[in-house]
């Protein structure tokens, strides 16, 4: 009986997408179709829990039928990351007018990040004052109680390594590992090998420029049939929205957001905070923040629902360079760099809130200016190499947390709402990457204010 009911659920997805198969044919907007599959996934999701139950084996294997479709279509994007990055980083540097920009276009990128990741933190630090979080306020059951036994365990990874071990991480050993994505900072590795090769291209094209030449057209030739790779599979993205958002919904425990509603309502809050000052920083900047948000919007969405900034580093480079005007080279190492360096979301926000709710159980104080200025310190420092993928808040918060003398094992309290507010923070961390890209291209005049202002141009960042 359970494998009618499945059945049926299956059949009932295949509906949707042919529905929006259907618009696509109509030529609707691929903004307006994302949004429809997002809108309707979550009613989906809402209706599998409600029919099913929560812990149902129908309901589990319905999911499981989904994730066909919505981890599939993750997995494509990821499996794209790596040479994209490469190429593309490559490209753009061998196309330099000159190698000096390339350390300019990185210090102000990494600038970017670093910068709004600290203050990201410290408006954690605020918001979780305002509303008085506290861990001793949660009650730990099983799940919570082993939560914090894995992420004890998880500490001895990360605790002994000093700062100047973390960022020799960065470095490669061995770039075909890296291309796995290993580690942790393969991301960041892939694009220090990447750049590595560009400027050894551009000295042999001092001295051998034919041979410089002929290797250019070669990437050239793999970059636009690795261009129409991205283009095939970021076709797919409202489906791919539709069911990680239908699963998403249908898995989640709803009863422990009841039961922890001031964590998340919190999290939100600041999340929007973030995002307004977002927002401020491109008015700062001379742009109009209304047109950035409406472009960024339908990328911002897959972030949210995917869970992954590296698996949404396709969309991102895409949105910066077609929509946004965002110089080519700027746009790939924006959204290479913002998968793992400055994540407003999980390496500054979260791990900032965390800090101010533990640290009472030990009998600190976290609002004094000692603490709050270390906290702060650390963040920015630690805000490199955090995986772009789920899990990467939690590897953030055992450094913060373990550097400032605090119990890791109380993180595990919010297990209940991880997924929810990783949501959030994951479309945080990936509007801070376009951010850093967009504005390094101002602040280096290489930003195409005719294509940021072009109100079409919303639609071009998914060519179709």
């Amino acid at each position: 009986m359970n494998t009618g009911f499945v059945i049926i659920n299956i059949v009932v997805l295949l509906a949707i997408m042919a529905l929006l198969i259907f618009m696509q044919r109509k030529h609707v907007s691929f903004t307006k179709r994302v949004f429809t599959g997002l809108g309707i996934g979550i009613v989906l999701g809402f209706a599998l829990q409600f029919i099913y139950g929560a812990d149902s084996t129908v309901l589990g294997q319905t999911t499981d039928w989904y994730s066909i479709i919505g981890n599939g279509y993750i997995r494509l994007l990821m499996m794209i990351v790596v040479p994209l990055v490469m190429v593309s980083i490559i490209q753009s540097i061998i196309n330099l007018e000159k190698s000096s920009e390339l350390g300019k276009i990185a210090a102000w990128i990494i600038g970017f990040l670093v910068t709004t990741a600290m203050v990201a933190a410290l408006i954690g630090v605020v918001t979780a004052g305002i509303f008085d979080l506290n861990a001793e306020q949660i009650e730990a059951g099983q799940a919570e109680t082993d939560r914090g036994m894995m992420l004890e365990d998880r500490l001895g990874e990360v605790e002994n390594l000093s700062t100047p071990q973390k960022i020799l991480n960065f470095i490669p050993s061995n770039i075909f590992l890296d291309m796995t994505g290993d580690r942790a900072t393969s991301v960041i590795a892939v694009v220090i090998f990447s750049m590595i090769v560009g400027i050894a291209v551009l000295g042999v094209r001092r001295k051998n420029p034919e041979q410089a030449e002929m290797f250019t057209k070669m990437v050239n030739a793999v970059y636009a049939v690795i261009m129409r790779i991205v283009t095939l599979i970021l076709r797919l993205t409202p489906f791919g929205i539709l069911a990680l958002m239908a699963n998403t919904v249908a898995s989640t425990n709803f009863a422990g957001i009841m039961e922890l509603g001031k964590f998340v309502i919190a999290s939100y809050v600041a999340l929007f905070v973030i995002f307004i000052f977002h927002f401020i920083l491109v008015a700062v900047f001379g742009l109009n923040p209304f047109t950035y948000v409406r472009k960024v919007i339908p990328v911002l969405g897959f972030a949210f629902t995917s869970r992954s900034s590296a698996g949404t580093i396709p969309l991102t480079i895409q949105v910066q360079k077609n929509s946004l005007g965002v110089d080519t080279g700027i746009s790939n190492m924006a959204a290479s760099f913002g998968a793992t360096i400055g994540q407003n979301g999980c390496a500054g926000m979260y791990p900032a809130m965390l800090a101010v709710m533990i640290a009472p159980t030990v009998g600190i104080d976290p609002f004094t200016p000692a603490f709050l200025v270390k906290l702060i310190l650390i963040i920015g420092i630690s805000s490199f190499g955090v995986a772009g993928v789920g899990g990467g808040a939690t590897f953030a918060a055992l450094i913060v947390l373990s550097s400032m003398g605090l119990p890791v094992a109380l993180a595990g309290l919010l297990i209940s709402i991880e997924a929810l507010i990783d949501m959030g923070r994951t479309a945080i961390n990936v509007n801070d990457s376009i951010l850093a890209g967009t504005l390094t291209a101002r602040v280096l005049k290489k930003l195409n204010v005719k294509i940021f202002q072009d109100r079409a141009a919303i639609e071009e960042n998914i060519s179709l």
